[in-house]
Parts: structure tokens; sequence; C-alpha cells
């Protein structure tokens, strides 16, 4: 019998937990889409290729523009063997180069051939006119953001219908500018174009020397490429990204530079997915990342399934967040993502607030008026502000060695993603993400001098997820305990395997969702836009929970318990409990012991009054030992985010309690408000 009631309870349970998980689906579903890079299906490369080494021979091709009297100014300062070889370049550009980069890359006939743009300013005005005739009437899907997603055929056909200078199918070209620094050439879209560069299934392209900049979406974009270099290249002031490199391998970026961008500065998404199924050991990574700086951008690095990147010795400051890699969009392949490997990278002080831009309506207006170059950046998507590194839904990363200090919300951010969200149904992938990825060995909250640059708290993790961990020196976090790394990787001291992240939290992921930078809508409740106070979700659900919880118990103990010790102390406990709830909730994003002392003494109330019931009214069994059972959840629960996350359950207790605490709040409503039942008659006969 006791089994069979057991089972039973069990199979509610995991009805009740899936309908709120189906809720929960249902809920992000009909939330609106977040906007991100939508391209033509593509595959990754074969992986037969291999990252192209620069040439430094004379170039075959010149690109120069036709003012001498300003060349010479803008070389006049170079150091002077620069300064000679520039000079004899423009001689022989003037008799026989190019004065338009399209046209030297028009030119190239031969894999291996090496273009040379000399100082000047490069906005390739025959480019930069609209599509006319076939070109303006080409049919093609269009994207959440209104352009074309065209095919590679329709791309060679009408290759300016968003491209300044498009690269199509050329292999190992080289293309750089010969200046002192990479300012000294600059390609300039003039927000006219989606990409200033597009290379597309060109292999073994290299970039150096050059700035390319204000597009209506990228700089420099490298599509279905295998083998790629970035050198030593600005990019700046678009509407989305600086770098965008997709669906490609063997890649590398060194000595970059980027900002102003209203995603991130540096994005290689979809990198090839060499490494899926397998650990933390690796042979290699599709795409190496070094000696980069990003800053002032929405993100300074971000992959929606930036798979097996390797990003080391990097600088990514004084953005709205660091780095980011995630699992949230459809349409990229390599889902989920995997294997981002960070090292020695410097991640700090990133707690700019770019969206009052949106809400004052600067970013409404036309790019070409927003501010840019003034410091304007236009988010595109949701995300924590004041965060060193974000991971949404991304497995086996290993995140170790690195300074990361100075940020108003979080030093790391980890959540997990459902596979619906990108557009995959099977109910077993539904919790395929936020799993083994490892912080260990980093600087949290101190610079690299030494110096403390705390983070307000270093971890925010939602709790879903198994084999995640952070090394043991980990500040407080939200958990306050968390998993902790051993000494090799993949062991994990405490580890959870939790189907869902903790209730509050998903609420707030739920709810700051819903941004749309087109729309002007920053979404109520979220603290990510600036809601405080009362005005926080978190606070919100605290508050009404608190209220009809004091409504119910203080009915409850004024009908049956009053008069009782027990019961009297237990509800003024419970109701400390939940005052106590509604204060921490205001203080989310600091981490404190609060929220686990206001769950004891709510777990304490809750105890008191179901033993003042199996007192007072024994006829009621089941609720009575309902309401015992319920603070024995909430006690665990305050142990579960105090001290110890529990490891062998499925849900966090809130789960559980959350779920019980309805079934509560409506029998106990019924209980309170059942009548007394009248005294029994005396017998017949009775001495008076």
């Amino acid at each position: 019998m006791l089994y069979s009631r057991a089972m039973s309870w069990t199979r509610r349970f995991v009805l009740a937990f899936s309908a709120v998980l189906a809720v929960l689906a249902a809920a992000l579903t009909a939330a609106p889409a977040a906007q991100a890079h939508e391209e033509r299906p593509v595959t990754f490369p074969d992986g037969s290729g291999s990252v192209p080494v620069p040439r430094t021979g004379e170039p075959d091709l010149l690109v120069c523009k036709t003012d001498r009297a300003d060349f010479e100014r803008r070389v006049a300062g170079f150091p002077a063997p620069l300064k000679a070889r520039n000079l004899a370049l423009y001689a022989r550009c003037a008799r026989q180069g190019y004065r338009h980069l399209q046209q030297a890359v028009d030119a190239v006939d031969r894999p291996g051939m090496t273009i040379a743009m000399l100082p000047g300013l490069y906005e390739e005005e025959p480019s930069l006119p609209a599509p006319t005739g076939a070109c303006a009437a080409l049919k093609a899907p269009r994207s959440a953001l209104g352009y074309q997603i065209l095919s590679y055929e329709q791309q060679r056909r009408c290759p300016h219908n968003q491209n300044l200078v498009a690269i199509l199918g050329k292999k190992n070209l080289q293309i750089e500018g010969t200046g002192a620094s990479r300012l000294d050439v600059v390609i300039d879209a003039r927000y006219a174009k989606l990409n200033a560069l597009r290379a597309d299934s060109s292999d073994g392209v290299y970039f150096r020397n050059f700035t390319a900049q204000r597009t209506t979406f990228n700089s420099l974009y490298v599509l279905a490429s295998d083998g790629f270099v970035i050198d030593d290249v600005l990019t700046r002031w678009n509407d989305e990204y600086g770098f965008l490199t997709f669906a490609s391998d063997h890649g590398l970026y060194k000595n970059c530079e980027s900002y102003g961008n209203g995603d991130s500065g540096i994005y290689p998404g979809s990198a090839s997915n060499i490494n899926d199924g397998r650990g933390y050991d690796v042979p290699r990574h599709s795409i190496e990342i070094t000696g980069c700086r990003s800053h002032h951008n929405m993100v300074g690095y971000s992959g929606t399934a930036g798979d097996s990147v390797y990003v080391h010795d990097n600088e990514f400051d004084h953005n709205m967040g660091g780095a980011s890699m995630d699992s949230a969009f459809p349409g990229h392949p390599g889902l989920p993502q995997n294997h981002a490997r960070f090292e020695r990278n410097l991640i700090h002080d990133n707690n700019e607030d770019y969206y009052r831009y949106v809400a004052d309506g600067t970013c409404a207006r036309p790019p070409v008026d927003r501010g840019y170059e003034e410091g304007v950046v236009c988010p595109q998507i949701s995300m924590p502000p004041g965060t060193g590194i974000i991971t949404a839904g991304g497995n086996w990363n290993l995140y170790e060695n690195n300074w990361i200090y100075g940020h108003e919300r979080a030093g790391v951010f980890l959540s997990a993603v459902p596979a619906f969200i990108r557009g995959e149904s099977a109910w077993g992938k539904q919790t395929d993400t936020s799993h083994h990825n490892r912080y260990a060995g980093n600087h949290l909250g101190v610079d690299k001098a030494g110096r403390a640059h705390p983070n307000r708290t270093d971890v925010w993790w939602d709790g879903q997820g198994s084999g995640n961990c952070w090394q043991s020196d980990t500040g407080a976090g939200t958990p306050y305990a968390l998993p902790s790394c051993g000494t090799r990787r993949g062991d994990v001291t405490g580890d959870t395997r939790r189907l869902a992240g903790e209730p509050a939290k998903l609420a707030q992921l739920l709810v700051c969702a819903d941004y749309d930078v087109r729309a002007r809508r920053l979404p109520a409740g979220c603290d990510w836009y600036g809601a405080q106070g009362i005005r926080r979700v978190e606070t919100q659900l605290a508050l009404g929970i608190a209220a009809v919880l004091a409504l119910v118990g203080g009915t409850l103990w004024w009908r049956r318990l009053r008069g009782g010790r027990l019961a009297g102390t237990a509800a003024l406990l419970g109701l400390l409990g939940l005052a106590l709830d509604v204060a921490a909730s205001t203080r989310s994003l600091t981490p404190t012991p609060l929220p686990a002392v206001a769950l004891l003494l709510t777990g304490l109330g809750w105890t008191g009054l179901g033993l003042a019931l199996r007192t007072r009214h024994p006829r009621r069994p089941v609720f009575a030992w309902t309401t015992l059972v319920l603070g024995v959840l909430t006690l665990l629960d305050a142990f579960d985010k105090a001290v110890l996350m529990i490891p062998w359950i499925p849900v966090s207790p809130a789960w559980v309690r959350g779920l019980l605490g309805i079934v509560w709040v409506l029998w106990a409503v019924i209980v309170a408000g059942a009548r007394r039942p009248a005294p029994s008659p005396e017998p017949a006969g009775s001495p008076a």
C-alpha cells in the first residue's frame, strides 16, 4: 500500500512538473523571436584546408587613389623605408593599378595572388548605388531584420546588392594595406551596404593591416571558407558585427580590434563543429583568436554555435558584456554550442548601458544619423549588462586562467537553453545544454597587478545541467553554494544533474527575453533594462507569493489555530520569513545568505503549523502531514541554496515546494472556510 501511494505521488509530480515546463515552453515560444544573423543553408568545410601564412613578396595587384597630394600627406610621417616603398608602389599603381578594391578583386585570375591597398579612403563608389534591373527584382526569403537571404548563385549574379566588396570563390587571396597602421587604409561602406567586405567560399583568404567600417550589418564577413586569417584589422561602427565568420574552419584572428558594434565586435558563429562528442581533450580547434581587443560594443565576443574556438590572450572590456556563446538562435549549424576554450584573457569592466539609446529613440533613426562615431551603440538582442562571460546553452567549455573583474552584475553567467528555442522539438533534447562547463584557475575580482576590482557577484547560474564546476576560491554567487572543480578536468565535487533551473531565475529570463530594438520594447520588470525595487519581476513574484501565503496562512491560524503557543510562534516565524524573502528579492544581484535565512524561517513556520494542526485537528491528518512536508521541503531548499546543492535530485526543492504550495493554498482555504463541527449532544439521562 505504501509503495502504491508513493508511486501515485511520483506520477502526479512528474505530470505536474511536465505541465509547468510545457507552460514555460509555450510562453517562451510565444515571446518575440530574438533577431540574429541569418544566412542561406550552409554546411561545414570538409576540414582538408589549413591556416594560410602571409606572403611577403611584391604584390600582384595594386589599388590607390588618384589624388597624389593627398597620398603624399598620408605617408609624410611614415618611417623612411616604409615611405619610400609606398612612393614607389604609388608610381607603379598610377601606371597600372586600380582605383577601387573591387576592380582588383575582379582581376584576380588564379590562386595565390596578393592585392596591396595604398593609404587612402576607399568608398568603392561604383559598388554603392542601390541595385537596378534584374538585381532589384531577385526573389529570395527575407530575414527577420528585413534583408534578403540570397543564395550563393544570387550573390555571384548581384554581388553588390548587399556587399561593398564581394570576394566570391577566390582561393588563397591576400589583401593587405601598405600603411604604417591599420588606420592608413580605410574601407568605408557609408551605411549603404550590409557588408563592407564579404569573402564567400574563398578558402585561404588573408586580410591584413586596414580598417573597415560603417555598415548596416558587419564590416568583415567570412563565410563557408576553409582557411582564413584576420591580421591587424580594425572594424567599427556597424549595426551588428565588426568581424563575422560563419561555417568556416582553420581560421585565425590575431592582433585585431573592434568597437562600436550593435551585437559583437568578434563573432565566430557556427565554427566548424569538429569536436562534437568529445570530452575536454581535443585534437585541435577550428578557429583561434589571439591578441585582439574588442571594446565598447554590445558584447566583445559572441558566437551562436561558437564551437571548437580557442580564445586566448585577448582583452574584452567596456562592453555591455565581455564574451558570450549560446545555443539560442535557430538556423546555425553546429548547435548546441560546445568546446570553446578561453585562456589568459582580460575580461573586465563590461558595464556599459546602451539600452538607453533604444529607450530615447536614437536607435530608431537611420544608421547614418545615430551617432555611432560619437559612441552610440544600438543593442540588437537581450543580454545581461555588467557581465564578464555569458554561456547561454553551451557544453564542454573551458574557462581557465582568465582575469575577470570589475563587473556590476556577475563575473560569469551560465544558463540552459531548451532545444525548442533552436527549432528542435524532440523531448529528449530539451535538457541537452549547460553541461560540463569548467571554470577553474581564473583570477576573479583582481587585475593582473593584483589590485582588487571585485565583481558584484562572481557567479550567476540558473542551476540546470550536470558536470558544471567552479574553482574553490570563487566568491559568493547565486546559488550561494556551487559544485567545485577538481585538479583534473572532469573531476567535480558536489556535482548536480538538474533538469530545470531555479523557477525564479527562469521567470526572470523569460521576462527579459521580450526585447525588440526595432519596436523600442524594453521589457518592464527586467533589471537588465533598469527596473528597480518593486518593478523587478523577482520582487513582484516574491511580494505576490508572500501576500497570498500571509493572507491564507493568517486566516488559517485565526480560524483554526489561534490561542496555541506553537501555532502563534510558527505563524510569526512564517511571516518574518516571507518579509525577508521580499527584502532579499530586491538584492538578488548581491550574493547574500538572506534568501536562505528567509527560507529557513518560512520552513520552520510551516513545520510548526503542521505540528499544531496534528495536535489541534487530528481529524485532518493528511492536511497536517502536507503542511509538515511543505515545511521540510522549504528547509531543504534553504540547505540547497546556502550549504550544498543536493546532488541526487532532478530538480531543486523549489520546484517541488512550489507545486505542492499551490495545492496547500487551495486546501488551506477550504480548511479555513469550513464550518466548525457542532458539539455532540449529551446522552439522555446523563447527570446534570
